[in-house]
């Protein structure tokens, strides 16, 4: 760009001789490429050849600046500059969340928790120290709200709204690492439900005096799936195709907020292809199969087996 325009500026300087100037040869150059065109300062109605070089500047400086342009876009596109706006706006978006969930760590485990909450419908962010861990979660799954971050750090779990979230799963590949995750969790939100991984059984106590609320390992909960399915096949295999179905069936749980007016079952909840109501828990005890006439009262629990947007209509319905 700055060569055509010393060429413009000296050719428009030695077709204007002698009282053309530089500077009229510089504006000359800079209204062409700019395709401005305010007038021109030196006269080239009597200039064949002039108006031919005028074309010439034209043809190479406009497509010169185009080019730039184009460039600078691929630039501030793929630059750190655009990172840090979709960070800022991701920290937004994960502000407004209420009542989502934190996977902490998206390694074999954490990636089967999120793909669970992905597909009944829940919201989630993911905080992950590994970069290529995280990077192969975000390359399925690239609309994922998440944080490249030690989920420990306490800065880190506000960032991702732990102050109004409702559950974390502390599902790192370090029981230690989980330990301390669950302490974090509950020092700033105790209401925060937390569920641990531990992979050698004998930290599942301390995980436990840690604050999480429910730990499992999946060793010990993979031993107990291998036997079952041996020794009960069909009714193993009965959870295994209710989990791969298209409407994505699970057994849910809703409760029933504490205003809620004691109500009968039938009035309550109307028949529907997408939930079943399976048991009922109140006071300590499960009512399996409640019947029609029985009374859903305001604290107790109810376990269905629905599609998310069955759930989400339970949720709505109790206005949960």
């Amino acid at each position: 760009m700055m060569l055509i325009h010393v060429i413009g500026t000296l050719g428009y300087m030695y077709i204007g001789r002698p009282s053309a100037t530089w500077i009229d040869g510089f504006y000359m150059t800079f209204i062409t490429v700019a395709t401005i065109g305010f007038g021109e300062t030196i006269d080239l109605s009597s200039h064949p050849m002039g108006r031919l070089f005028t074309v010439f500047i034209a043809v190479i400086g406009i497509g010169t600046m185009s080019y730039l342009f184009s460039t600078f876009v691929a630039l501030l596109l793929e630059s750190d500059l655009n990172a840090a706006l979709r960070k800022k706006r991701m920290e937004k978006e994960i502000a407004r969340l209420a009542g989502h969930y934190i996977v902490c760590g998206i390694g074999r485990v954490g990636t089967n928790v999120a793909d669970e909450l992905l597909k009944t419908q829940r919201r989630l962010v993911v905080i992950e120290t590994d970069r290529l861990a995280l990077d192969r979660w975000l390359e399925q799954h690239p609309n994922t709200l998440h944080l490249y971050a030690d989920a420990a750090d306490d800065e880190a779990l506000r960032r991702a709204g732990i102050m109004a979230a409702a559950g974390v799963f502390a599902v790192t590949g370090d029981d230690s690492h989980n330990l301390m995750l669950s302490l974090s969790v509950k020092l700033l939100n105790p209401k925060a439900r937390v569920v641990a991984r531990v992979h050698d059984i004998r930290n599942i106590d301390k995980a436990r005096r840690a604050g999480a609320d429910e730990v499992v390992s999946p060793d010990f909960a993979g031993g107990l799936r291998i036997a079952s399915a041996m020794v009960r096949p069909h009714a193993v295999n009965f959870m295994d195709q209710m989990l791969r179905t298209d409407e994505y069936l699970r057994v849910e749980e809703v409760m029933v907020p504490a205003h809620f007016q004691a109500t009968p079952v039938v009035e309550l909840i109307p028949k529907s292809r997408d939930y079943i109501l399976l048991a009922t828990h109140e006071n300590g005890k499960w009512v399996f199969n409640p019947a029609d006439d029985h009374l859903v009262k305001a604290g107790a629990v109810l376990v269905f087996m629905s599609s998310p947007g069955g759930r989400a209509h339970l949720e709505q319905l109790f206005k949960v």
